[in-house]
């Protein structure tokens, strides 16, 4: 377990730190990640890993040929429940499936603070996964759990059908808020998913709750946009 924020979680509270401050602002083209790279003392990797997770968040958007910018708020459509990417694909009659591609324990980054109503210093467990629905890789997510929620899970428990962990362990579930966006898929995200780069894509941000009002997990997962489609009930 990680005893200190990875850097590239430090660049990305330190780069959205800058946009609330008023240093960049909506529209605002960033510099190139080589600028930035040198401007943070950090290499183009990790400064990229940084600039992807913030896109993921929605507060940044990449531009392919263009740049990257400080994003637009967008419309949002409200949408019903919460969602459950095994009780979907079982609904279906399709089979679920998952690929960790990162899982660890870490101090929460700003928007996980924000997000999970957590307090500085507090830690979360972050995992990177790939889903599938009968073989076929459906979506990239990347889920933020409040570590202290977790204590004495099982990382199968977690990995496997997390929501199904908590209501076995007499945790109710409650709403969830939201978000959806279209993006074109980022070289890595197309290799994860067997995508073109470049292809249209789903971006989805999640907040869910208990019943009791709790936050207990922050998830921002990409779609492929031909695989999978959203029904907005209201």
């Amino acid at each position: 377990m990680a005893n200190q924020v990875p850097v590239y979680i430090q660049i990305h509270d330190q780069i959205k730190n800058q946009i609330e401050t008023g240093v960049w602002k909506v529209g605002d083209r960033l510099p190139s990640e080589r600028e930035l790279a040198v401007t943070f003392g950090v290499s183009r990797m990790t400064l990229r890993q940084a600039i992807q997770t913030l896109a993921d968040e929605g507060i940044l958007e990449r531009k392919i040929g263009s740049g990257t910018y400080v994003a637009n708020e967008k419309v949002q459509e409200k949408m019903t429940g919460t969602t459950s990417f095994t009780d979907i694909m079982e609904s279906l009659n399709k089979v679920p499936s998952s690929k960790t591609i990162s899982y660890f324990n870490s101090p929460a980054s700003s928007s996980e603070i924000e997000n999970l109503n957590l307090t500085k210093g507090e830690r979360v467990l972050r995992m990177e996964r790939i889903r599938y629905a009968d073989n076929v890789p459906i979506c990239f997510e990347v889920a933020s759990i409040p570590a202290k929620l977790v204590e004495g899970f099982s990382k199968e428990e977690i990995t496997e059908s997390f929501y199904h962990s908590l209501q076995e362990r007499g945790m109710e579930i409650g709403h969830a808020n939201q978000t959806v966006s279209a993006v074109l898929a980022s070289e890595q995200i197309a290799d994860y998913l067997e995508i073109k780069r470049g292809e249209a894509i789903l971006r989805l941000r999640q907040l869910s709750y208990l019943v009791d009002e709790r936050p207990f997990e922050y998830v921002r997962t990409q779609y492929v946009g031909s695989r999978f489609e959203f029904y907005l009930e209201k």
